[in-house]
């Protein structure tokens, strides 16, 4: 049985509510960060954390920077209107890839290739049913995604026994728990997962933005970064890339007036806490203004990646690689929905995203041109 996690959910309880031992997650990626709990999720989060400190990440920019020059850069020149949740994907892969696997699609293509089909294909394991069942010319989509993990699991055993330089042998050189635990959260990292929420953010990004009304916005957000984070802390609140998830009580405790009993699993819904009227005013309006008024200091109610002593752990890299990419789309284009008119009704599941895949025409900008010194755009659409 489930109980709805309200709104205003206690965060002082989040202990008492674990993480399910029987998850599917836990089938697909072993005992990682996100499928532990209590003292041995602690140890694997102290251990993991310094992998993605500050300094860390800012090392990390150069590399965003060359991945997004080499898939960014042609939008206006393709003379087609682009699946923008496609360009993202592709994008989010290769900076996933590169980082956490020293992968990159130049210089191994074929090796590229294989782990994006097996990682699509580990993927499609979470949203499938868990029947591990193979017969002449048929197996299942679980039983795919088991064979998937098994190739992507001596790939990564090799990267981990190899590579001298990257993230791979700093994860190698971590105190672990035991000798499969860095080749299991390898296998977290390079998942379709992150390429699917940064996809679905940036698509929202793009969205949000295209309308004529928001080149104030777009301006906004090029000049001024503390402007760019609130954009990108409202693209949360109202589009979050994953709908939720769910704990399991380990003792009989009352939530927020209700009664949840032990073994009784809590479920959160990211979209419902994000639009809470008593926390947000105008819920279902972007207002950036938001986050430098009113809800200024107010980050921690959001859930897109988890909250609290759970929290995702590569949150500030995602938010890196989001600026990055923002910051060049912003710097190098104007872009429009083409067609104009097209539905973009959202489905939320597996990650959030408008059902029919949107359709944009990116214009380049060109701010090299000055006229007496004084530099100023000159648009032209390709």
């Amino acid at each position: 049985m489930e109980a709805l996690l309200p709104s205003g959910g206690q965060t002082e309880k989040t202990n008492i509510f674990l993480k399910d031992p029987t998850d599917l997650m836990t089938n697909m990626y072993g005992d990682t960060l996100v499928t532990t709990n209590g003292e041995e999720a602690c140890l694997l989060r102290l251990s993991l954390t310094s992998l993605f400190t500050e300094t860390s990440l800012q090392s990390t920019k150069e590399y965003i920077f060359s991945v997004c020059e080499q898939r960014l850069n042609d939008l206006s020149l393709r003379g087609q209107s682009e699946c923008v949740y496609s360009v993202f994907k592709r994008l989010g892969t290769e900076l996933v890839l590169g980082l956490f696997l020293n992968l990159r699609a130049e210089e191994q293509p074929e090796l590229f290739q294989e782990v994006v089909q097996l990682c699509t294909q580990h993927w499609h394991g979470l949203i499938s049913a868990p029947v591990n069942l193979k017969v002449p010319l048929w197996s299942s989509g679980f039983s795919t995604a088991l064979e998937a993990r098994d190739r992507l699991m001596d790939i990564i055993k090799e990267k981990l026994e190899n590579d001298t330089g990257g993230f791979p042998a700093t994860l190698a050189s971590l105190p672990l728990p035991d000798s499969s635990a860095a080749a299991q959260h390898l296998l977290l990292f390079i998942s379709a997962l992150i390429p699917k929420a940064l996809a679905s953010l940036l698509t929202s990004f793009t969205l949000v933005l295209s309308a004529d009304e928001q080149a104030e916005t777009r301006r906004r957000a090029t000049e001024d970064p503390d402007f760019l984070h609130a954009v990108l802390l409202e693209l949360q609140r109202l589009w979050p890339p994953f709908i939720g998830g769910r704990r399991i009580a380990e003792q009989d405790i009352t939530l927020a007036g209700f009664d949840v009993p032990k073994g009784y699993g809590a479920i959160f819904i990211s979209h419902s806490i994000h639009r809470d009227p008593e926390v947000f005013q105008q819920p279902d309006s972007f207002l950036p203004e938001r986050w430098s008024g009113r809800n200024a200091g107010q980050e921690n109610f959001l859930c897109s990646f988890g909250n609290g002593a759970r929290s995702c752990i590569g949150t500030k890299l995602t938010d890196v690689f989001l600026k990055e990419a923002c910051v060049f789309l912003l710097k190098r284009y104007d872009w429009r929905l083409d067609p104009s008119s097209q539905d973009l009704t959202y489905k939320w599941l597996p990650v959030s995203r408008p059902a029919n895949p949107p359709t944009v025409s990116f214009t380049q900008v060109d701010r090299s041109v000055s006229d007496g010194g004084n530099a100023m755009d000159a648009r032209h659409a390709v």
